[in-house]
């Protein structure tokens, strides 16, 4: 049995989803779980309708380019007549009855964000009974459980690997399922972090033993930097589990940090292949030991630089780190980079603006609290010389720090 993950680039239009259908139909004697995104940009538009909701906005109004968005989609490939019509439209009106309630900003965040991927697997598995597969649609929350932390949904595996583990897999059986989501205790729905659905295809293989997970992209393989910055970036063949992970620690968005641990501890490889050319051989990820890697060059965008100062010139030390730390975990921010002096402490995270004040709010009763935004993260992991002498050269670096393997530089834009 495999895993796929198809992301929301590869179900962009009609196009695509016809493209993702054929790649699925050339796998059709295997048994197949097949996760999928919201598709193309949808979830950045929910997030607009959520803020909307949020602020007592025109709903409706963000609404409506969405829903004709979808409605393309579903004239260029199905009869007017097919039910999914009916279906999807059912799905985009429950948004408009969550303006009704009441939620915090994260809750609703979650309910809101995750009809994406519910519209698109129901799209994509309509689409491929046309083609008569016989998908099946699986309602993701119904398999993965979580705890009550919305917008970073954390895995309640017992729950989670006993209701996988009631899936009948037999024969061809082909499966459709959503990325990024899964169910609180209290029944909402909850989202595993942003682009979660990588992780969503390690929970899935993890508990049913899969023999491979394969993440479809529109980039050749693992690639050493983004193409789109660095032009000259080359395709890495494969790379070992532990590489991979810290890779994604550091900020590489091809594939989302909490992947690799429950492949790794499963022993499954995770490969990562182009949905526009699948013979092309992309990159094998696995309990492997690869001599004189590439340096691997992670750019991270929107960052936030907090400086924490002792207001009575006494030195920073274990007592007001604690303080420091435990504000930081109260709300769940995660630090990129940090560096100490002998009055101050600076660290830098990224910046979503609700959680950075406050955090700035709780600082300020103990230190004097200095931040900037708007700035870049560079990371160059296994560094040589080259590499070394031209990012620290950059303009407008503002901190830098460097180990035996790994260069840091936070820049301006």
């Amino acid at each position: 049995m495999k895993v796929f993950k198809f992301g929301g680039a590869s179900v962009k239009n009609a196009e695509a989803v016809r493209n993702t259908a054929s790649i699925i139909q050339s796998f059709s004697s295997e048994k197949l779980v097949v996760v999928v995104s919201a598709m193309g940009k949808t979830t950045n538009a929910l997030e607009r309708v959520a803020s909307a909701i949020l602020r007592k906005q025109d709903v409706l109004a963000e609404l409506k380019p969405l829903i004709e968005y979808h409605a393309e989609i579903l004239r260029q490939l199905f009869p007017s007549q097919h039910p999914v019509f009916a279906q999807v439209e059912k799905i985009f009106a429950s948004i408009q009855e969550l303006a009704k309630q009441e939620m915090l900003e994260d809750q609703l965040y979650d309910q809101v964000v995750s009809v994406g991927e519910l519209v698109s697997t129901i799209i994509l598995t309509e689409y491929l009974n046309t083609l008569n597969l016989h998908a099946i649609w699986l309602d993701a929350r119904a398999y993965v459980f979580t705890d009550a932390t919305y917008r970073e949904g954390k895995v309640d595996w017992i729950k989670t690997k006993a209701a996988i583990a009631s899936l009948t897999i037999q024969g061809s059986s082909l499966f459709i399922t959503q990325g990024f989501i899964g169910r609180s205790p209290e029944g909402f729905t909850t989202t595993l972090g942003r682009e979660g659905s990588d992780f969503t295809a390690a929970i899935f293989a993890s508990c049913l033993g899969a023999e491979s997970v394969t993440i479809w992209k529109d980039v050749p393989g693992v690639m050493n930097a983004d193409p789109k910055r660095l032009p000259a970036a080359v395709v890495f063949e494969e790379l070992p589990f532990k590489e991979a992970a810290e890779m994604t620690y550091y900020g590489a968005s091809v594939i989302h940090p909490k992947t690799i641990k429950p492949l790794a501890n499963a022993g499954i490889p995770l490969l990562v292949k182009n949905f526009d050319d699948p013979s092309l051989p992309g990159t094998r990820i696995h309990e492997c030991k690869v001599e004189e890697l590439q340096p691997l060059i992670v750019f991270k965008d929107n960052q936030c630089l907090i400086s924490c100062k002792v207001t009575d010139y006494t030195f920073i030390d274990e007592e007001q780190l604690s303080v420091i730390f435990k504000a930081l975990s109260e709300l769940d921010i995660k630090i990129n980079l940090m560096q100490n002096s002998a009055i101050s402490f600076s660290f830098c995270v990224d910046f979503r603006e609700s959680k950075i004040l406050k955090l700035i709010e709780k600082l300020q009763h103990h230190f004097e609290v200095y931040y900037n935004t708007g700035l870049t993260l560079i990371t160059v992991k296994n560094y040589d010389e080259k590499a070394f002498d031209h990012f620290r050269k950059q303009q407008g670096v503002i901190l830098e720090q460097s180990s035996r393997s790994t260069l840091q530089v936070l820049v301006r834009n």
